[in-house]
């Protein structure tokens, strides 16, 4: 065990500077720290003309791009806007113009329906008119008839009375007389 302890105390030796101090970080060292300076600012400038002439123009390049793409996808909405408000304006006017049109359409179906009805009517109340011209002449005749009989009627009807009550049979001209007599007055 001794000397595996001792092995230790070895290895750290070797890692230590002389003088028990460490050395100090490389770009830190006033020897080295021009030439450093030099080399730095020698990789920036080639890294700055790289990167300006190669990679810096691919970006703006693909900068330029999207920003067309953009700007080209902004003016087609634009246009599929201003299509889709004409079309719609269009839309709009149709509808209007076929609203006017079925309202015509509608005033003219009123109109002839109401002349057919009208003739109609015409045609109906004329044979309603004959009909019933027909039926008072009807009326009048079979009225006549009916009077004419009621005086035969009542004849016959006074006379039966008469000869009910006396007994005897009275005159059929005389009775006809007085039946005439009592319808005048």
């Amino acid at each position: 065990m001794a000397e595996s302890h001792g092995n230790a105390q070895g290895a750290a030796a070797h890692t230590e500077a002389d003088g028990g101090h460490k050395a100090p970080f490389p770009p830190f060292q006033k020897d080295t720290f021009a030439s450093q300076l030099v080399s730095l600012t020698i990789a920036f400038v080639a890294l700055y003309l790289i990167s300006s002439r190669l990679a810096l123009p691919r970006v703006r390049k693909t900068i330029d791009d999207r920003q067309d793409k953009i700007e080209g996808d902004l003016a087609q909405a634009q246009k599929l806007k201003d299509e889709s408000d004409a079309a719609l304006k269009a839309y709009e006017a149709e509808l209007a113009a076929a609203r006017t049109r079925a309202q015509a359409i509608g005033n003219e179906t009123r109109e002839k329906l109401n002349a057919a009805a009208d003739a109609e009517r015409k045609a109906l109340e004329e044979r309603l008119s004959a009909k019933l011209a027909d039926a008072e002449k009807t009326i009048a005749s079979t009225r006549a008839a009916a009077m004419s009989n009621v005086r035969g009627i009542a004849s016959d009807a006074a006379a039966a009375i008469v000869q009910q009550l006396t007994g005897v049979t009275p005159d059929s001209k005389l009775v006809d007389s007085a039946v005439e007599a009592s319808m005048k007055g």
